[in-house]
């Protein structure tokens, strides 16, 4: 195949350019050795990166923290949470200084606390203050009324692809759907469908990014992180008026 050609062809299978998709490749495996390796030099070149300064350039985007931190499994960083009650069971909103970093669905409030604890094993998670418990009041009336919508800061952690895909998502307005393929369409990628699919099931933050809004190309609502019953309940919700 002639280089151009090549390009094209792995653009429309994969739905990334090679050159995104081994950069991809390597954010992964770089996450992968920084939990393995013996420092994070060593995991900086396991994973292929021509020098360390490749390597911290973007690491907060990527990885939400620095990479010294992420290995120590978010080691000294205060992140603040709640765990409340709403009409969809109990929800969990979590914060780093820079904004909300988790909000999550569960039949339980136990089973919250323990994925907090597992995405972020060495944190300082300590109860939210007062501006914390205005989020979790602003989040939980978004549940009862999604139409108004939910502005709120956020602590966004992923792929570069990922995030475009968060953020075309938290361009939808309240009451409208779009469909996987459209929304791969809306981000460059036409065919990359599936990949936005699974972008959507990897959101943290529910609501905030709000994948529920992501459905099937004849309007089925699919699949949803935290179930299709509060998928198509706040579907519903955001169809009523006021």
């Amino acid at each position: 195949m002639s280089p151009w050609y090549f390009q094209r062809q792995f653009k429309e299978i994969v739905g990334v350019s090679p050159k995104r998709y081994a950069a991809a490749q390597r954010d992964r495996r770089f996450r992968d050795r920084l939990g393995a390796a013996g420092s994070v030099t060593e995991a900086i070149y396991d994973a292929g990166f021509g020098s360390a300064s490749r390597a911290y350039d973007g690491a907060r985007e990527r990885l939400g923290m620095t990479p010294s931190a992420y290995r120590d499994g978010a080691s000294g960083e205060d992140i603040r949470y709640v765990v409340a009650s709403c009409s969809l069971c109990w929800i969990a909103v979590a914060a780093t200084a820079r904004g909300i970093c988790a909000i999550e669905f569960a039949e339980a409030p136990e089973e919250l606390r323990q994925r907090l604890a597992e995405r972020f094993p060495k944190a300082e998670l300590n109860p939210g203050d007062r501006r914390f418990a205005d989020w979790v009041a602003t989040v939980t009336a978004f549940v009862e009324s999604p139409r108004r919508g939910l502005d709120l800061p956020l602590d966004i952690r992923g792929t570069a692809f990922q995030r475009r895909v968060w953020e075309a998502l938290r361009k939808v307005p309240p009451g409208s759907t779009v469909s996987y393929g459209d929304l791969a369409q809306r981000i460059g990628q036409p065919t990359a469908a599936r990949a936005v699919a699974g972008a959507c099931a990897a959101n943290p933050i529910a609501l905030a990014i709000p994948c529920h809004r992501a459905v099937c190309a004849d309007g089925a609502p699919g699949g949803y992180r935290w179930g299709t019953a509060r998928k198509r309940t706040l579907l519903e919700r955001e169809k009523q008026p006021g």
